[in-house]
């Protein structure tokens, strides 16, 4: 920067003197800017995923549809060029009020309309034009009281606003994940990152573009100011409510616990004797009817009466119950994500799970399921028991891929078996038989079966051994009495009618994700 920038401003005398130590004070607002714009892009991608499971073309959607929307705000913001400061004003002021009001906006039309995608795609144009006005706008702030700029000295400009465009972008995506989303949450990090885009505004109408906005129009925009601060202050204020109260009308059910963890929205609901868990809305069990998904989940794979058993996922531990009632298990390893699910099966979900979590025979692993199946802990187990979500984004589907069934199988001793929640072969049979194709590519000859939980359905699971043939259904005779499953129902459970006949198809794996595209093309009634 040399010493003949005249600075920002055009208002002659009045900027005098001013304008070199301004110009950093505008990069610096610059800067806050430019990551207060990539916050609000990583709002949208982040309850994309949350509330609508996110996902490949959805996430591409937005990011295309984000960067043609900076585009289109270039090209819209040229008629307003003349009137660039009290423009960059309005249009901070505008970024403020609807970035950091889109997070509360998206959950609420979805709690109350089922969908948000409207909302979405709005939200997404909205946000990358009043972006995309940005540059040229601060180009021409940059530039105005600059009498023979020459092309050195317009491309000294650009490299400075990129410079601190770029830096404030860096800055904004490290605070989202790190800072706001862990500390504030989604409604409230959104909304604190608008108050901080109208201080940013705020500084620059009052000390570096003062001399270049009229009277009414400092009034102006030190009203929408005040105001915009004002509904950004109310809704820090009531995030919460509004979220509890929203929430709410997405359950049956009264919420008794809930909370936003580093990996899902994890909600408990009680009625009666019924309880439910939910993970990012999606059912996981209810009280009244989990003995049948959980009996037919776990003995079927204690039929050769296994001592070492290998539990990936059921972090509410009811799988875990039932391998304990085992008489022959004295070890179980339970490997779960989310630590808020294991915080409550330890506390709320005692209950239910018979406190199997704090069972001395149990020892609780932190962690991905698919790092820890590449340890050398992850080895010599009798039985491994697959208790995952379903499939429906690409992060849950790499737990139902080739490459993760393989890690299963060497996990396996020899002679030991596998079982696995493999979804509904009524509702969704695509991705059931996606599943039973995927574990047979892994080397895990499958035998696949289904039960009746009036929560679910028709459910489908299947057990599987290392070699080509695949193991019969059975129960140990050493299996405790049972509420649901004896061995007429598993017999039973692996005749499969003429209308949900086996499908042959193509695996799914980590480079062809072909299950999600299952789980999301719909299903079948």
């Amino acid at each position: 920067m040399t010493a003949t920038a005249q600075g920002v401003s055009a208002a002659g005398p009045a900027a005098a003197g001013g304008g070199v130590r301004s110009r950093p004070l505008l990069l610096a607002a610059v800067a806050v800017c430019a990551a207060c714009g990539l916050i609000y892009e990583l709002v949208l991608l982040t309850l994309s995923a949350s509330l609508t499971g996110g996902g490949i073309t959805q996430t591409s959607l937005i990011v295309a549809g984000f960067v043609a929307a900076l585009g289109a705000g270039a090209l819209l913001v040229k008629p307003f060029l003349g009137h660039a400061a009290a423009t960059f004003v309005a249009v901070e002021i505008l970024l403020g009020v609807v970035g950091g009001l889109s997070a509360v906006t998206l959950y609420v039309s979805f709690s109350f309309y089922g969908t948000s995608s409207a909302v979405l795609l709005v939200g997404t144009a909205v946000i990358g034009v009043l972006v995309g006005a940005e540059v040229p706008l601060l180009m021409t702030l940059l530039q105005s009281g600059r009498s023979g700029v020459d092309a050195r000295g317009s491309g000294s400009l650009l490299a400075d606003l990129n410079a601190a465009d770029y830096a404030g972008a860096l800055l904004g995506g490290l605070a989202w994940p790190f800072l706001l989303l862990p500390l504030a949450g989604q409604i409230r990090g959104a909304a604190f990152t608008g108050v901080l885009n109208l201080l940013a505004a705020a500084v620059v109408a009052t000390f570096l573009l003062r001399g270049e906005l009229t009277p009414r129009a400092r009034r102006t925009a030190t009203a929408a100011l005040l105001a915009a601060a004002a509904v950004l202050g109310v809704l820090l204020l009531r995030a919460e409510d509004i979220e509890t109260t929203s929430r709410q009308r997405l359950y049956a059910d009264p919420v008794v616990a809930a909370q936003r963890s580093d990996y899902q929205e994890v909600v408990l609901t009680e009625r009666g004797d019924d309880v439910r868990l939910y993970l990012d809305g999606d059912l996981q069990f209810s009280s009244r009817d989990e003995h049948r998904y959980t009996e037919a989940l776990v003995h079927p794979v204690l039929a050769r009466d296994p001592e070492r058993v290998l539990i990936l996922g059921g972090g509410d531990g009811l799988a875990a119950r039932e391998v304990l009632r085992h008489p022959t298990v004295g070890e179980v390893v339970q490997v779960e994500l989310d630590p808020a699910v294991v915080d409550l099966a330890r506390t709320r979900l005692a209950g239910l799970n018979a406190g199997a979590l704090d069972d001395p025979r149990v020892e609780v692993v932190l962690d991905d399921a698919f790092r820890w199946l590449r340890s050398p802990a992850a080895t010599g187990f009798d039985a491994v028991v697959v208790d995952m979500p379903d499939p429906d984004t690409p992060v849950l589907g790499r737990l139902y891929s080739t490459e993760f069934y393989g890690l299963v199988a060497a996990a396996v001793a020899p002679g030991g078996l596998v079982t696995v929640q493999a979804g509904s072969p009524y509702s969704t049979p695509t991705a059931f038989w996606r599943t039973i194709a995927t574990l047979d590519s892994a080397g895990l000859a499958p035998t696949p079966y289904h039960v009746h939980v009036p929560s679910f359905g028709d459910w489908g699971f299947a057990v599987a051994q290392s070699g080509g043939t695949p193991p019969g259904l059975s129960l140990s005779p050493a299996a405790p009495p049972l509420r649901f499953l004896d061995d007429a129902v598993l017999q039973a459970a692996g005749v499969f009618p003429a209308d949900r006949r086996p499908q042959r198809l193509e695996p799914s794996t980590l480079d062809r994700p072909r299950i999600v595209d299952d789980m999301r093309s719909g299903y079948v009634g």
